[in-house]
């Protein structure tokens, strides 16, 4: 066998391999936390149990609704929207509350404040029309973000 044919057979054999080494390559970048678990745990809450729950004071009283759940860049919670004073919808208004702030107790969410402290904080504006944030316009990049 001449050298030009080894050289023509060796060729063929890369070129066939080729789309082989290419099928290989990933399209999707691997996660970077493996999910240890499959169900949920004890310490963990769902957001769709979260949004609308009430929240009661250590001593026990109604002191307002979950509205909603507001996510940082990174993807963690990074306050939780209270809906205090509002009676039928109206004449109430949102705060935001640290989730850190936030504890179950017997299934229900607790607070260490009262609610007289909750209606004397700042209000919180879920949509900012200077920006556009927190409207159900999808987001440069990333997935499809409703409300």
């Amino acid at each position: 066998m001449s050298n030009a044919t080894r050289t023509a057979i060796f060729a063929a054999i890369i070129a066939a391999a080729a789309p082989g080494a290419y099928a290989q390559t990933r399209a999707v970048p691997e996660t970077h936390a493996a999910l240890t678990s499959h169900i949920i745990q004890s310490d963990e809450i769902r957001a769709s149990q979260m949004i609308g729950s009430s929240v009661y004071d250590v001593q026990n009283r109604d002191i307002g609704k979950v509205k909603d759940l507001v996510l940082n860049k990174d993807g963690a919670v990074d306050v939780v929207v209270l809906d205090v004073g509002s009676f039928l919808g109206m004449g109430g208004k949102y705060v935001a509350i640290p989730i850190s702030d936030i504890k179950t107790d017997n299934n229900r969410l607790t607070l260490d404040r009262t609610k007289e402290q909750l209606q004397a904080m700042a209000p919180y504006q879920l949509e900012n029309k200077d920006t556009g944030a927190g409207t159900s316009t999808s987001p440069t990049t990333g997935g499809q973000l409703g409300r």
